[in-house]
């Protein structure tokens, strides 16, 4: 199914809907905020640097009048950050209409959290976890259908998960570490979905990838490694192949907010190599839909963060 030359005019107005979107201060965060806010929602920007997070924000109310923006910290690798911001969140507002999990970290030398984490396992998986699970409750006490929203990416293809080595200590590869952590990110998404539909939950859970945007995403990885011409050869490819971060914001904002998503959908582009394009909905790779995977992934990732969710297993 193709939603053709859907763009954020197209998105419903957003007036009096609050939206939680997690690394909101630059690339396809900041451009989904952006589009939020232009249509009336209510956006608290989670990130990890409140000083990048204050200059997005004055950014979006110069561009967007009346925006209506908050900045709250969260650092994704930090289970202390996350249980600190779901504590401020849950006290300061009402209500939680769309969680957009969005931000990551990819192809990075080999780091932990301060958990001891694997860091891109740690913050694009666990970190949203745990996030997830924190605001259960207001998810599901929000009226009205609500949702959760995990952007994953077309390399979850290459993943897979390394229950016998999660944290990658025994050998650890770059671009395998990020697949795993975005197989993981579909996993999960699916199998909230699967559970909230074992609830009778008003919420849904969706999956979502941007194709191939240019972002500061994939610099950060060359320039860990001090690496110049890796640096340079990817500063090529965004320039040469890759669609504007406004535009690889489409599926985010297309699964937090077209009327035609469905729990367990995943939404990407539609054009070219799934690279670009207006967003649709796709199939994921087999292992993302392996419900033996998912539970396990589930109970392990349960263990690991502390955070439990009060939602019966699927049948």
């Amino acid at each position: 199914m193709t939603s053709q030359s859907w763009n954020r005019a197209d998105m419903p107005n957003q007036s009096g809907r609050t939206a939680v979107v997690t690394g909101a201060n630059s690339g396809l965060g900041f451009e989904a905020t952006k589009a939020l806010a232009q249509k009336g929602a209510h956006v608290v920007m989670a990130c990890r640097s409140l000083d990048r997070a204050r200059s997005a924000r004055d950014e979006i109310r110069d561009a967007v009048d009346g925006a209506s923006l908050e900045v709250m910290e969260l650092d994704l690798g930090d289970l202390g950050s996350v249980r600190s911001f779901a504590e401020r969140f849950r006290a300061e507002q009402s209500a939680l209409h769309m969680l957009c999990n969005n931000a990551g970290v990819m192809a990075i030398p080999r780091r932990e959290t301060a958990d001891g984490f694997e860091m891109q396992f740690g913050v694009n998986h666990l970190g949203h976890f745990a996030l997830t699970g924190l605001l259960l409750d207001q998810l599901e006490q929000t009226p009205g259908e609500t949702r959760v929203v995990t952007q994953s990416s077309g390399v979850h293809e290459r993943g897979d998960i390394g229950f016998d080595d999660l944290q990658s200590e025994s050998e650890y590869d770059k671009w395998g570490a990020y697949a795993q952590s975005k197989l993981a990110n579909l996993l999960f998404a699916y199998e909230l979905d699967r559970r909230f539909r074992a609830a009778n939950a008003s919420v849904t859970s969706v999956g979502c990838h941007p194709g191939y945007a240019a972002t500061n995403l994939q610099r950060r990885g060359p320039e860990m490694e001090g690496s110049t011409l890796r640096l340079w050869l990817m500063k090529i490819a965004n320039r040469v192949v890759a669609q504007s971060p406004a535009q690889g914001a489409l599926p985010l904002l297309y699964a937090a907010t077209a009327p035609d998503v469905d729990g367990g959908d995943y939404i990407g582009p539609g054009g070219f190599m799934g690279m670009r394009g207006a967003p649709e909905k796709q199939r994921s790779s087999d292992r993302s839909y392996d419900t033996d995977r998912a539970r396990r992934l589930w109970e392990i990732s349960q263990e690991l963060t502390g955070v439990s969710f009060d939602l019966p297993a699927p049948e």
